[in-house]
């Protein structure tokens, strides 16, 4: 996202993005952008602003004609005197997106981000997480719902595994729910190990968390050529039958479950693993101590709004 320095260059393009919200940035490595979508006609006065806008922005991040840029579409914002301008860097094979905020007589732009004060900052990410028919634990009427889009393969993920290990223990009154956002442009074994999890989950929603686990224990083994079989073997182990796993494995549903958690991270602006949402708040790269604030902060605040 643009909202983290904005001190960019060729190099760097948008790592430095969080910075500003309070959250570290992400390595280029574990970053995957969202598909493009398809982009509406404009009209000539919009390609005009869309045009002033951009020149304005490669001088401000000294972004050179061989760096591509795309604005737009213009979108209203919370602010009404300003337009959402999202932006697309590319340089060579790397793509990074963003939004600013511009008024809409071209004068201001604006870095970070507008909040409707009137409204829930985090209503929309929670109505866009669907929690029904996902891998979770902890009670199901539970105060706090921690939900974490991750890909197998991804070490940060695995790291974020030992810290949830921890905070459920600390915890147990919330409820953790599983994502699946494999990262296939960087990860070549992480979409299988999904698929694989997923297969689980069909069979036994415990037993999920059993594979789920050795998938992340054993995550330095695990290679593109063996990890159908380590899949196949974290399955028996976590006593569910291998030919009905198997037989997954090689099924669409199972893939289509996956497309599923990715297309709801791509809509919630999921660009990196992991993300983790607590309440709808997000936290990229799932930092430790800013999960345990926010699970602090949103304890004590639902709970109040029981009684």
């Amino acid at each position: 996202m643009l909202r983290r320095a904005f001190a960019l260059s060729a190099c760097s393009m948008f790592l430095a993005a969080m910075s500003c919200a309070g959250q570290t940035s992400k390595p280029a490595s574990e970053q995957t952008p969202a598909p493009a979508a398809e982009r509406p006609s404009t009209t000539p006065e919009e390609a005009r602003f869309l045009k002033s806008t951009e020149a304005f922005v490669r001088k401000l991040f000294a972004w050179s004609p061989e760096i591509k840029v795309q604005l737009g579409p213009l979108a209203q914002s919370a602010a009404a005197d300003f337009y959402v301008v999202p932006i697309e860097v590319t340089v060579d094979d790397r793509k990074e997106s963003g939004e600013v905020y511009v008024s809409k007589d071209g004068k201001t732009l604006l870095r970070g981000e507008i909040f409707d004060m009137s409204a829930d900052p985090y209503a929309a990410n929670r109505a866009k997480i669907r929690v029904e028919g996902s891998p979770a634990k902890g009670p199901a009427d539970a105060a706090v719902t921690v939900v974490e889009f991750a890909d197998f393969e991804c070490p940060h993920c695995r790291e974020l595994y030992g810290t949830l290990k921890v905070i459920e223990t600390k915890y147990p009154q919330i409820r953790v729910v599983y994502k699946d956002f494999p990262l296939n442009q960087i990860h070549p074994w992480a979409e299988t190990a999904a698929i694989g999890g997923r297969c689980a989950f069909e069979q036994s929603a415990e037993a999920f968390w059993k594979v789920h686990d050795s998938i992340f224990e054993n995550q330095d083994v695990i290679s593109t050529e063996n990890v159908w079989d380590k899949l196949v073997g974290f399955a028996s182990e976590a006593g569910l039958n291998a030919d009905t796993f198997k037989a997954c494995l090689s099924s669409p549903d199972a893939q289509k479950a996956v497309e599923t958690d990715r297309a709801e991270g791509v809509a919630l602006g999921v660009s990196s693993t992991p993300t983790v949402y607590v309440n709808g708040r997000p936290i990229a790269g799932g930092d430790p101590a800013t999960l345990q604030q926010y699970i602090d902060f949103e304890l004590p605040a639902q709970n109040s709004l029981k009684k």
